[in-house]
């Protein structure tokens, strides 16, 4: 074993030639552990702040900063979503959108979300700075090339540029390929965005702790859609993740792990790399 202050590693050593090595997969010259670095990001995303976790990791003996646990978070957020955008989801046919209201610098903005009804898997994101009037067509589009396609059915609230969205990326008259929007939500039984509104109920809880993102382009936000996608098991999936819902299966406890030593083999194997 390798000893040293943030934890032990399993070391090996090559029968043939002597030499010694460790397979460390995605997290080689960092000082800490996997399993230190991922239950970090499992504390954070679930709603601990970065000061609280922390004070969590010196409990555990890791004596690291705040900065470093954010350091952390945006290494492997990047890691893991050049990875993940290479796969695609498999959603059904109805989706839902809507938009939250959140901070950056401290200045209103708008966070707009697409979702697939059936598997609540988070498709598409969008931040913008006006509510009614933001042109949310990116967000439409980015939609369609994750999932491969377009709905059948896309469920709104009556905001006006999710209709002028819908009709300029997703309706045409000459073709089959068109998407009913519905706008009118009634709570009668027949529509209601009550699924949506749940899902902005997770992240306004997550929310309260940062209280404002550095940048529009932060890397929390898309940990967020990592951890909602393919870490947090929901009820209304009887325990799965929407990955498993959408045919991505992650296998092992620890899902963080397998994404980012998934996505260090893969580039590792792009790079022509060898593994150890």
């Amino acid at each position: 074993m390798r000893h040293n202050q943030s934890g032990d590693i399993q070391r090996f050593a090559c029968k043939t030639c002597g030499y010694w090595f460790t397979i460390n997969l995605g997290f080689e010259k960092v000082q800490a552990t996997p399993q230190a670095i991922t239950g970090a990001m499992q504390l954070y995303f679930s709603g601990e702040s970065f000061r609280n976790v922390q004070k969590f990791l010196r409990l555990q003996g890791v004596n690291v900063s705040h900065v470093c646990v954010y350091k952390w978070i945006g290494k492997y957020t990047k890691l893991m979503s050049e990875y993940l955008e290479k796969i695609q989801p498999q959603v059904g046919d109805k989706w839902r959108a809507d938009e939250m209201y959140l901070k950056v610098k401290g200045n209103p903005k708008w966070l707009y979300a697409m979702i697939d009804d059936e598997t609540r898997f988070w498709i598409a994101k969008q931040v913008g700075d006006k509510k009614w009037i933001e042109d949310v067509r990116p967000l439409w589009r980015e939609a369609r090339d994750v999932a491969g396609k377009q709905p059948h059915t896309l469920i709104t609230d009556g905001a006006r540029n999710f209709g002028i969205a819908n009709r300029k990326e997703y309706y045409s008259r000459y073709s089959a390929k068109t998407t009913t929007h519905i706008k009118d939500i009634a709570f009668n039984g027949r529509h209601h965005n009550n699924k949506m509104e749940r899902f902005n109920g997770e992240l306004r809880d997550r929310e309260k702790t940062f209280r404002s993102l550095k940048t529009e382009d932060s890397p929390i936000l898309e940990g967020m859609q990592i951890y909602h996608n393919f870490v947090r098991p929901h009820m209304g999936l009887d325990g799965r993740t929407p990955a498993d819902a959408a045919g991505i299966q992650v296998e092992g406890d620890n899902k963080w792990l397998t994404i980012i030593q998934n996505a260090a083999l893969g580039m590792n194997v792009e790079k022509g790399k060898p593994l150890v």
